[in-house]
């Protein structure tokens, strides 16, 4: 797990951008489907699926995702949360897929500091300690769901987090 986390974290000195498509570093940004990819295929886990929602497939095939549906970052749904998850959303952009799974992350679990929750990826635009960031970074993680439909407007939902196979067994 150390080594994983710790080969996530590298790639935040590289100041590599968000690029849609990208799953190597060399080509100076990654997506977030990508960056996952990238990180367990360099950490010997080589059947993982390319995007994101494949991500989610392999994870709830193998039994090891935890569906959240509170909005509460207190919320019992993420009892089994560990450094190491991956992190799914949907509706980050706009695409026909199913399952509609459009954004992944890993976790990295609470800061010493803050004991806020954090998480690591590449994003077009999420936040970390109140500052936007693009591409590949450390990001706040909140536990955030829409509260009401928005008709028209893409709502960012997070759907839950698993562990991946053969990490910890």
């Amino acid at each position: 797990m150390q080594k994983l986390l710790g080969s996530a974290l590298e790639l935040t000195t590289r100041n590599l951008d968000y690029k849609y498509g990208s799953a190597d570093p060399a080509n100076g940004g990654m997506d977030c489907s990508g960056f996952v990819y990238y990180v367990l295929n360099q950490n010997g886990m080589t059947d993982v699926p390319r995007d994101s929602s494949g991500q989610y497939v392999w994870l709830r095939h193998a039994g090891r995702f935890e569906p959240v549906l509170s909005r509460k970052d207190d919320s019992f749904e993420l009892d089994n949360l560990q450094p190491g998850d991956l992190l799914f959303w949907t509706g980050t952009y706009a695409i026909e897929r199913d399952p509609p799974i459009t954004h992944a992350m890993i976790y990295l679990g609470r800061e010493k500091k803050t004991g806020k929750r954090v998480m690591v990826g590449s994003s077009d635009g999420r936040v970390y300690q109140g500052e936007s960031r693009n591409g590949v970074s450390v990001f706040d993680f909140k536990n955030q769901r829409p509260s009401k439909p928005d008709n028209g407007k893409l709502q960012p939902t997070f759907i839950g987090y698993g562990h991946i196979p053969g990490l910890r067994e």
